[in-house]
């Protein structure tokens, strides 16, 4: 058995798996704040990743300006879409919402295969190094800024819940909606909030893949490849998520390596996630640490 290279496969898919439990969060906070899941949220990582590799291209920006004009893009984009398309959408059915969010995935894939074209792209060199040698282990300075990137936004999750008037207002309104209205809170501003963070969020993931691999709309498929470790976790946990995505992103290189050296079956790397998706539905349909719904009738 070549340990060697199962070493560097688990340590890859632990530093792609925090970028997953990243992304896996922004589908929690959509959830917990408006009880919707957002199918579009692949579309957000493109979109990030589209945006800012076109600052740096067409107008010659450094990478770190064009990363910040990308944040305020994305901030603006996801309060205009909430806004626009979402918020009129308020007390209606959870299934009609849903249904927009698939039909605002595919307009988005739509108008950024018009906009930027089919073909993947690849962000000029960021990094003095390509890659360094951690433990005899080789590592892309790109998965290195994943990691850093992805302890960041965990620890400004942690501190923007725990600590500002503005995350205890919005797990007010995930708490209970009527209750937050009666406490004075705007429950419009939450929703608005809540989907501005997904996005700038989104975004960032989709800007360090792009940096791993290219910018191309098949970043898209992020976004149903982290579904598996939302509902490993519990869709209404945020610590779930973060564990959901590290068990799926090492999960996913596991099963390419047994795939390449026993099995050889071609795509074992793509569908392990769902078949872990199935059993966990099967076993615990909240997930680990889901919160359960009981129902009395």
């Amino acid at each position: 058995m070549n340990w060697a290279l199962l070493s560097q496969l688990v340590v890859n898919g632990l530093i792609v798996g925090m970028l997953y439990g990243v992304v896996a969060m922004c589908f929690v906070l959509i959830y917990k704040s408006t009880q919707v899941v957002n199918f579009a949220q692949g579309e957000f990582l493109v979109l990030g990743g589209w945006v800012c590799l076109w600052f740096v291209t067409d107008m010659q920006m450094p990478f770190i300006l064009a990363f910040l004009f990308t944040l305020v893009f994305m901030t603006l984009f996801g309060i205009l879409i909430q806004v626009v398309i979402l918020r009129p959408l308020i007390g209606e059915p959870i299934i009609s919402v849903i249904m927009v969010t698939i039909g605002l995935s595919i307009f988005l894939q739509s108008l950024m295969n018009w906009i930027f074209g089919n073909s993947a792209e690849r962000f000029p060199p960021v990094f003095e190094t390509e890659s360094v040698s951690i433990f005899g282990l080789n590592v892309e300075m790109a998965y290195i800024l994943s990691l850093v990137m992805s302890f960041i936004i965990m620890g400004g999750f942690y501190a923007f819940f725990r600590f500002s008037k503005y995350g205890l207002a919005m797990r007010a309104t995930a708490f209970d909606q009527q209750v937050a209205q009666s406490l004075g809170i705007s429950v419009k501003h939450v929703f608005a909030m809540a989907w501005a963070i997904s996005a700038v969020v989104s975004g960032i993931a989709g800007i360090v893949i792009g940096l791993v691999n290219s910018v191309s709309s098949s970043l898209a498929i992020i976004g149903i490849k982290v579904f598996p470790a939302v509902i490993l976790g519990g869709l209404d946990s945020i610590i779930g998520g973060v564990v959901g995505g590290i068990i799926i992103g090492v999960l996913e290189n596991v099963a390419e390596f047994v795939d390449g050296q026993f099995l050889n079956w071609g795509n074992l790397f793509t569908i392990a996630p769902f078949y872990v998706l199935i059993v966990i539905l099967m076993i615990k349909p909240y997930g680990l640490f889901g919160t359960k719904d009981i129902e009395r009738i």
